[in-house]
């Protein structure tokens, strides 16, 4: 409530009892003045009407001070103040920025390889149908064993060029132990040392063999080898 209201309210509170005497007072004298030269029928109607009145002075005078209508925002009290600012904030669209806030980001795609389609022919293809190719040379010395634990950045494409899943966009490397991947993860990566990123190029049946919910065909990998632990 307003403070200035809240004293005029009080004032008119105070007010009250002399407005309804003094309207009580007048309205005796008429009701003596009417008792005298007219029937009793007719004072008992204007008796009524005097109650009628006064009951009316008094509903006005009530209402009047209940009315709650604050000019000033600054005389509100701290809690009113901040349910306001609640009122507002709930009322702001879900998306507006928020400061101190990251921007939401689109995933991006990385574009396949020109070789998508098929192995290029300085590829090196091994006996089972695996076929790879060295990007960037590793600084390592060690394979990995075909039980040892791999952290690896890579990305993934069907023939038809469509990435399908890609750590280096989540930038989040994997680590897994290398007997529990596809079989062509399993031997290509044992060709690689640590710092190293290969292409590899693996046919249907050393990758997901059909398998509903998942890349179908041939899929082609980067795979970046960064670091080798054994069990």
């Amino acid at each position: 409530m307003n403070f200035a209201h809240g004293r005029e309210a009080k004032w008119r509170q105070a007010a009250l009892p002399e407005v309804l005497a003094e309207a009580a007072r007048a309205l005796s004298l008429d009701i003596e003045e009417v008792s005298r030269y007219r029937p009793r029928a007719m004072f008992n109607a204007t008796l009524r009407s005097a109650s009628l009145l006064l009951l009316s002075i008094a509903l006005v005078g009530l209402t009047a001070c209940k009315k709650k209508a604050p000019e000033n925002y600054d005389d509100e009290p701290t809690s009113a103040k901040a349910e306001v600012r609640e009122q507002a904030k709930a009322a702001s669209p879900e998306d507006a920025p928020v400061e101190g806030s990251a921007p939401k980001v689109e995933e991006k795609m990385i574009p396949a390889p020109d070789a998508v389609a098929a192995p290029p022919k300085d590829a090196k293809t091994t006996a089972s149908g695996l076929a790879t190719k060295v990007l960037k040379k590793g600084e390592g010395k060690k394979h990995p064993g075909p039980t040892d634990q791999v952290t690896v950045h890579y990305t993934g494409w069907t023939t038809d060029g469509k990435m399908f899943d890609s750590s280096v966009v989540r930038n989040e490397p994997a680590t897994f132990p290398l007997n529990r991947v596809i079989a062509g993860w399993t031997e290509g990566v044992q060709l690689m040392v640590a710092g190293e990123k290969r292409r590899l190029w693996i046919p249907e049946k050393l990758a997901y063999q059909g398998m509903p919910g998942m890349p179908a065909g041939m899929l082609v990998f980067d795979v970046e080898l960064l670091s080798i632990a054994s069990p």
